[in-house]
C-alpha cells in the first residue's frame, strides 16, 4: 500500500543537518540544539488554538467528563506519559486523564507493527473505555494523517464528544476533522522522518499546556503551588511541608503539624492557616462550596464577614 509522504513538512529533508554524518560530535548536538530552539517558537503560534483547548477541557473535566489522549507511537506514549502525571501532581482520579495508544500496552515498550493504520481500532479502543459525548479526545500525530487516531476522532465527533487535534503539519485531515487544530510546524526533522525529536518535542509542550492550563482553571493550583499534590513518597511529602511554608509563610514544624492533622492535604492545611478555621469540617466544607479554589474559599469567609 503506498503512503503519500509528499507535502508533509515533517518527512522534508533538513538541508541544516544534510551532512550530520560527517560532523564532529560538537557540532552534531549544535546542529540538533539549533533545530530545538525553532520549537518553542512554532508552539508560541499556536497560543490561541491551545487556549481554546484549555477552556474546553476545563469545562469537560469540571462537569465530570474525562481528558482522553490518543495516539500512536511517539505520539501516543507522550499521551500516556501526560496522563499518568496527573494523579501524583494534581490529585486527580487516575480515570479522569486516561492515555491510549495504537497496539495496547505492549506498544509503550516497543512498536507493534501495523497498529497505526487501522482507523477501527481507534475507534474500537474508545467504545472499550465507554467514551462518552461527555468526554474530551485529543488526538495525537505528528504526521496529522495517523488512521488509527484518525478512525477515532471521526467516532467521538459521531457522539458529539469534543475533539482537538495536536499534530506538526499544517492543513492536515485531522486539522480538518477535529473542533480544534493545534499545529506547531517545526519544519523538517534534524534526522529525516524522525518525529520524536523536534515534533516530539512540541507535542509534549502542547501537552504540558493543555493538561497545566486545565489543572489551573479546576483550583488545583495556588499562586503557582501544586497544592493537591499526593505525598506518594518521602520527596512529595517534603514538596508538601515547603508548599504549605511557602503559601502560608508558616514555620516547617507548624506546616508538619497541619499536615499530620489533616492527612497531609496540602490544600486544606494551607486553607486552615489563611483563613485562621479551626474546625477541619467546617474549613473542608467552605473549600466545597469554593469548589476547591483556595482564593474563592477565602473570599466567602470575607464577605461572611
Amino acid at each position: 500500500m503506498y503512503i503519500e509522504l509528499n507535502g508533509l513538512t515533517t518527512e522534508e529533508r533538513n538541508e541544516g543537518s544534510r551532512n550530520i554524518d560527517t560532523m564532529t560530535t560538537f557540532e552534531m548536538l549544535q546542529t540538533i540544539n539549533n533545530e530545538d530552539k525553532l520549537v518553542a517558537l512554532a508552539v508560541e503560534k499556536e497560543l490561541v488554538n491551545i487556549s481554546r483547548a484549555v477552556d474546553i477541557i476545563a469545562e469537560v473535566l469540571s462537569s465530570g467528563g474525562r481528558l482522553i489522549y490518543i495516539g500512536a507511537g511517539t505520539s501516543g506514549r507522550l499521551g500516556i506519559l501526560d496522563a499518568s502525571e496527573c494523579p501524583p501532581t494534581y490529585g486527580t482520579d487516575p480515570s479522569m486523564v486516561q492515555g491510549i495508544i495504537a497496539g495496547g500496552n505492549e506498544a509503550i515498550h516497543r512498536a507493534v507493527e501495523g497498529a497505526e493504520d487501522r482507523a477501527e481500532e481507534g475507534e474500537a479502543d474508545l467504545r472499550s473505555i465507554s467514551f462518552s459525548e461527555k468526554d474530551v479526545l485529543v488526538g495525537i500525530a505528528a504526521s496529522g494523517r495517523t488512521p488509527y487516531v484518525i478512525g477515532a476522532i471521526k467516532y467521538a465527533n459521531s457522539i458529539g464528544g469534543e475533539t482537538i487535534a495536536v499534530t506538526c503539519n499544517a492543513g492536515s485531515q485531522m486539522a480538518r476533522l477535529a473542533k480544534v487544530s493545534i499545529a506547531p510546524v517545526v519544519g523538517p526533522e534534524v534526522i529525516t522522518g524522525s518525529t520524536r525529536m523536534k515534533a516530539g518535542t512540541a507535542q509534549k509542550m502542547v501537552l504540558n499546556m493543555l493538561s497545566t492550563g486545565a489543572m489551573v482553571k479546576l483550583g488545583k493550583v495556588y499562586e503557582n503551588l501544586m497544592v493537591d499534590v499526593e505525598a506518594t513518597n518521602l520527596k512529595l511529602v517534603e514538596r508538601c511541608k515547603k508548599i504549605v511554608v511557602e503559601a502560608t509563610g508558616v514555620t516547617r514544624e507548624i506546616a508538619e503539624e497541619y499536615l499530620e492533622k489533616t492527612n497531609y492535604d496540602v490544600k486544606l492545611s494551607i486553607f486552615l492557616l489563611l483563613s485562621s478555621l479551626s474546625d477541619i469540617d467546617e474549613a473542608r466544607k467552605i473549600l466545597a462550596e469554593g469548589k476547591g479554589f483556595i482564593r474563592r474559599a477565602l473570599n466567602s469567609i470575607k464577605q461572611g464577614l
